[in-house]
């Protein structure tokens, strides 16, 4: 995956349909399933996190429609 702000950014507002810069999480995984880059707007920049597994792949769930909507509860 090589997409950094910009090009995650518009795969959120076009693809998804979502404003890229509501401060909602945008969670994106590469194709081999190694990768994910979190995407998150908090108020004052854009923040880019990403996560590289040496061994292993991220668990992810199926989508029918395109997209996963998850909430997550402390």
């Amino acid at each position: 995956m090589r997409k950094g702000f910009v090009g995650l950014s518009a795969l959120a507002e076009h693809v998804l349909k979502q404003k890229a810069y509501s401060g909602h999480l945008f969670i994106f995984r590469g194709r081999r399933g190694d990768l994910i880059k979190i995407i998150w707007w908090d108020g004052q920049g854009a923040c880019l996190f990403s996560k590289r597994l040496e061994k292993g792949r991220f668990v992810w769930p199926s989508a029918k429609s395109g997209k996963v909507s998850l909430l997550i509860m402390s």
